[in-house]
């Protein structure tokens, strides 16, 4: 049994498979930073000042500085705020995935169907080898070479 789980584990596919994960890990974590701290605080500015990250409704009845404080304390809230810049992160990675996929699409190379080898006898409508000259179902001359 060990065999058997050392030779899955070493497996080409499951090593790809966890490389990939750990970079798109990675990848969540940069773009995460980026809608954080750099997309949310302009898109925030552009609507009045905003910042995204502090919007909440606060369900507990206490009043709170900010919904860092909120959470802090534990307080019953709808952190809205946070909910707006996972969407965000969520549509950027789509896009670059989107991306990612259609240029990995255009590099794969468009499999050629390979060139036919054999004719239709136009007599008998059975299929011929492309040189034959007479059809050996009706026997009908096909004229020529093909």
């Amino acid at each position: 049994m060990w065999k058997e789980f050392k030779a899955f584990i070493v497996k080409g596919n499951l090593v790809q498979i966890a490389v990939a994960f750990i970079m798109g890990v990675a990848f969540g974590t940069v773009v995460s930073s980026f809608v954080n701290d750099l997309i949310m605080p302009i898109i925030g500015k552009l609507v009045g000042n905003v910042d995204f990250a502090n919007l909440y409704v606060n369900l507990s009845g206490q009043p709170y500085e900010s919904a860092a404080a909120a959470r802090a304390a534990g307080a019953a809230a709808i952190y809205y705020g946070a909910f707006i810049n996972a969407v965000v992160n969520f549509l950027i990675i789509a896009v670059v995935v989107f991306l990612i996929v259609k240029a990995y699409q255009k590099l794969e190379k468009p499999k050629v169907a390979p060139a036919p080898t054999t004719k239709e006898c136009p007599f008998c409508k059975t299929q011929i080898p492309l040189g034959a000259t007479r059809c050996p179902h009706c026997t009908s001359e096909l004229g020529g070479r093909g």
